[in-house]
């Protein structure tokens, strides 16, 4: 399997390259160095690479951005570069590393203490000189001024660490597409050559027959342990419709394999009419339980919702869930989020136990019933709501309150971090498109950070 697909349960690897001058207070610079390096290895969120003594000169500086770009462009090089200015330098070093090392950058000074004597380190002054050479060189950069103990400091480096790597596992990603999306539904709908230059995301095209044969011929032999895992989990299968709950379990076990042999990281599927009049059973079972298996996997063949679930699910390391906005009530400064029954396993309310039900307007399984848990949530879509192949970021954050079910299927009630009246004008004065994307956590600082690592316009929603 490609990284992508690979490496998604690592933390992300960051390389750190220590900058001085022998004219400085090398003494302390090393202290510096010892103890950002301490920090970001407590927080056990991520792997750390570089040379732990101070590079003082442009081979040392060639010889350390070498040893870290061994592994380009594989999961072996850096999600991040942090070029900690521990003393002065000039900007030959930073530079040199960026283009030998090709991951984002991070310039960290440390705040020194105003002694009325010598300037010790004059860290600061070291990376406004380096984030001039960059930015004259072409790169850009994220920069930090704080202690190397600072908790705010390592929050960051993870937020741009983890960042990168979603930038990363999303070049070369394989996203199988099965169908087309409905007719009148614009925001599924695509620009392949925009998107792949933008994210370096492959979108492979299938067939919906592809999963049909295989499914119904798995339902007839293969779907027994699936059943049985899928049970203890989940309520109320024993109601349905064996027949039909086998065919949706059958397309489970087809999607599954073929995301397998064909390194998909994630699907989008046209779940419907089809999968009803052909298949005789409900599409939106199979697709949860796939994204509760990180696979996340769209409806309506919504690709650019797809690879929203990505973003979120390899910068939380948690699964993602593909959603309308159903209802707003300004009153209670709450949206109501919903759909048919595909919303993964893992985010339903620890307080309901998962049912089995029928579509219902189709009247045939299987999909997933439950409220989604309370808790923080970041949202996120992948939009061209500003026109055709002009890409942008909608963003944003709020808390999923603990709520009886709004309607049948999987929904939440979510409360943004902005009033919901301003939301809902923001939604319909941009076109905003009908699917939006969560993951639980707040995110939204690694999200920003690799909305600036790809160039990609936010427009923050909350």
């Amino acid at each position: 399997m490609n990284a992508s697909s690979s490496s998604q349960g690592t933390v992300p690897r960051v390389g750190l390259v220590p900058l001085g001058r022998p004219t400085f207070d090398t003494a302390l610079a090393a202290e510096m160095t010892a103890q950002a390096r301490a920090s970001l290895l407590r927080s056990g969120a991520l792997s750390l690479a570089g040379p732990p003594e101070l590079v003082m000169d442009l081979p040392g500086a060639r010889s350390a951005a070498q040893a870290l770009a061994v592994g380009a462009p594989d999961a072996a090089a850096p999600d991040l570069l942090v070029i900690f200015q521990a003393s002065f330098a000039d900007s030959t070093m930073a530079v040199e590393l960026a283009r030998t090392v090709h991951a984002p950058v991070l310039l960290w000074a440390v705040p020194e203490e105003r002694t009325g004597g010598r300037l010790r380190l004059n860290s600061f002054c070291g990376i406004n000189l380096g984030g001039h050479g960059l930015r004259r060189a072409g790169f850009h950069y994220d920069y930090l001024y704080a202690a190397p103990g600072d908790p705010r400091a390592v929050e960051k480096v993870l937020a741009l660490a983890r960042a990168g790597r979603a930038a990363r596992l999303l070049r070369g990603a394989r996203i199988g597409r099965f169908g087309v999306n409905p007719d009148g539904f614009e925001p599924c709908t695509f620009d392949g050559e925009a998107l792949t230059a933008l994210t370096g995301v492959q979108i492979v095209q299938r067939r919906l027959d592809e999963v049909f044969g295989p499914a119904q011929a798995a339902a007839e032999t293969g779907t027994g342990p699936v059943l049985a895992a899928l049970a203890e989990r989940v309520d109320g299968l024993d109601d349905l419709d064996q027949a039909a709950l086998r065919k949706s379990l059958g397309a489970y076990v087809t999607l599954r394999r073929l995301a397998e042999e064909e390194d998909f990281a994630g699907l989008a599927v046209r779940c419907w009419p089809e999968f009803f009049t052909e298949l005789g059973a409900a599409a939106c079972g199979a697709m949860s339980m796939l994204s509760d298996g990180m696979v996340p996997c769209s409806c309506e063949a919504d690709v650019n919702g797809t690879v929203t679930q990505l973003m979120l699910q390899w910068l939380s390391g948690e699964q993602a869930f593909g959603t309308d906005m159903v209802g707003f009530d300004v009153d209670r400064d709450e949206a109501v989020l919903w759909h048919c029954g595909l919303a993964p396993l893992s985010m339903a309310d620890p307080g309901f136990r998962p049912r089995g039900t029928i579509h219902s307007n189709r009247k045939l399984p299987l999909l997933m019933e439950f409220p989604l848990k309370p808790g923080r949530v970041t949202i996120a879509r992948l939009s061209e709501s500003a026109g055709r192949g002009e890409y942008r970021l909608i963003a944003g954050r709020g808390e999923m309150l603990r709520a009886p079910m709004s309607f049948s299927g999987t929904s939440g009630v979510l409360r943004f971090d902005r009033p919901a009246a301003e939301v809902l004008d923001t939604i319909m004065a941009e076109g905003l498109d009908h699917h939006i994307s969560l993951t639980y956590g707040d995110h939204l600082e690694a999200l920003l950070a690799l909305a600036r690592m790809l160039d990609l316009p936010v427009l923050r929603l909350a």
